[in-house]
């Protein structure tokens, strides 16, 4: 590691009246990866966010290659050589992959745009990189990992000095983490500062050089990485261990009804004669690699892709979900992997968004009963601990994880008696992983059923009562959770057809 090339020293910043960062800070030195962590709503995002231009500070400074700063917006920290990957993907999905990473840098022919030059130098970014893309593919085509990994290809493209990471694999198979990390070892080598936020504890040890840890938008302390265990940062992180041990036995009784049956389900060449069973007050993991169709099923399920065939029993009853309105009908509710596209109205309240899946509950006549609104979204936002100032602030100001927590409101807010939860932690912190496994385990005993779809091992062996494994659209395992073991999934996960 170098010379200090960033310093952020005493930041504040509040948003109507409420305090979301103060007395924050960050020491960077080039050639260093440096991990910033913090439970959810500690202020990561938002030190980032004045670092990149996005938010003005209201107190502070900060120093970049020995220089005060104060960057307007984010084209000036990017011209300046600063630029952030976000985890909440920002593509235009109606351009092509090569026009998304040189926009506001598009390569001319005269006064005309070169399309073919920039899919050219696009196919050259990717190929340095050892990415697999079309660059002339519509963004919109592509899944969220391959988003993912566009919107990084585009960051490296700047020839930054510094890059901030932002929860850079949340979406991201493990082949392509482990090209990922390749790709931050070598920026390193170059001399360049990498801040890399991840709630993913195992990647910590596996790529940083130094962690800063955030609580309740402060500065806690710094460690030096190889020098740390994970309990020392999760302790800095949230006062207290957080203990992640298996399930070893299914607390579900062996008559059980059913409550869902799935027979013969086919979606295109992404699900292939899908048949399985969930019962009451179960939690059944769906486990696989990236493009194994576990999402495909869940939304084909859910009615927001349309099925080929198959047929889909509530209570031992058929029924013919062609929408979401109809699942929702069917008593099914799913929490969408990627929520700023499917889960939440992020311009609007926490109010607007914890009801609008249940509006006739909230109707009196012709009028909404908006007292009533106000309470139920409060009763979750308690029981939930989203951090917001109020149940009336806009979604968009939210971190991450306090988003999913507006998206579980709103399926608890309708009732629903088979949940889909669809990478429930993705992005989220341990402190706040926590709450929501506990939360799963008090619906199940109140005789809610849950489908998981996790790409957390450790999370599908702490969950699941059985465990269902996809590989290539088929179900190639299902095991239960006292026969379970990673090495089996994996398996399992990889059986080819």
């Amino acid at each position: 590691m170098g010379e200090v090339i960033l310093t952020m020293k005493d930041i504040d910043k509040s948003f109507a009246g409420v305090y979301a960062l103060k007395k924050a800070g960050l020491e960077l030195k080039r050639g260093e990866v440096h991990a910033l962590m913090g439970e959810n709503g500690a202020g990561k995002s938002t030190l980032m966010k004045i670092l990149t231009g996005i938010y003005s500070r209201d107190e502070g400074i900060i120093v970049f290659e020995g220089q005060k700063v104060q960057f307007k917006n984010p084209k000036e920290a990017q011209d300046a050589g600063i630029v952030i990957v976000h985890q909440e993907l920002n593509m235009m999905n109606h351009l092509t992959v090569a026009q998304n990473i040189f926009i506001g840098r598009e390569r001319m022919n005269g006064r005309l745009v070169d399309d073919k030059k920039m899919a050219e130098d696009a196919a050259e970014l990717f190929r340095k990189l050892n990415i697999k893309i079309d660059p002339k593919e519509n963004m919109g085509r592509l899944t969220v990992g391959r988003q993912q990994m566009c919107e990084i290809a585009k960051a490296i493209s700047t020839e930054a000095k510094v890059i901030v990471f932002d929860e850079p694999t949340a979406a991201l198979t493990e082949s392509e983490i482990n090209e990922l990390f390749k790709i931050i070892r070598d920026l390193r080598d170059k001399g360049i500062g990498i801040i890399y936020i991840s709630h993913r504890m195992d990647e910590i040890n596996q790529i940083t050089d130094r962690v800063t840890v955030m609580r309740d938008g402060e500065y806690v302390g710094t460690l030096i990485t190889e020098e740390c265990t994970k309990d020392d940062i999760i302790r800095m992180m949230v006062g207290r261990t957080v203990y992640e041990a298996p399930k070893i036995i299914s607390s579900v009784p062996e008559d059980a009804p059913v409550v869902l049956k799935v027979e013969n389900l086919n979606v295109g060449r992404a699900v292939k004669d899908l048949s399985f069973e969930l019962h009451k007050g179960e939690i059944l993991g769906f486990s696989g690699l990236m493009g194994a169709g576990r999402t495909e099923s869940a939304r084909a399920i859910f009615g927001a892709d349309k099925k080929d065939s198959g047929e889909i029993f509530v209570y031992g009853k058929k029924v013919d979900i062609r929408s979401p309105k109809d699942a929702v009908k069917a008593g099914i509710g799913y929490l969408s992997e990627d929520r700023k596209r499917y889960g939440v109205i992020v311009e609007k309240s926490v109010v607007v968004n914890t009801t609008m899946s249940s509006v006739p509950q909230f109707t009196r006549g012709l009028f909404l009963d908006n007292k009533a609104e106000v309470r139920t979204a409060e009763k979750y936002v308690k029981a939930l601990k989203t951090k917001t100032p109020s149940v009336h602030q806009q979604v968009r100001n939210l971190s991450g994880g306090n988003q999913q927590k507006v998206v579980i409101a709103k399926w608890l807010t309708r009732d629903c008696e088979i949940l889909i939860f669809d990478e429930p932690t993705r992005g989220i912190d341990v402190g706040a992983k926590s709450e929501i496994y506990t939360l799963m385990n008090e619906l199940v005993k109140q005789g809610k059923s849950i489908i998981m779809i996790s790409s957390e091992l450790t999370e599908v062996l702490r969950m699941s009562d059985r465990i269902l494994v996809m590989c290539e659209g088929r179900k190639t395992g299902e095991i239960n959770i006292d026969e379970a073991t990673q090495e089996k999934i994996m398996h399992a996960a990889t059986i080819r057809n």
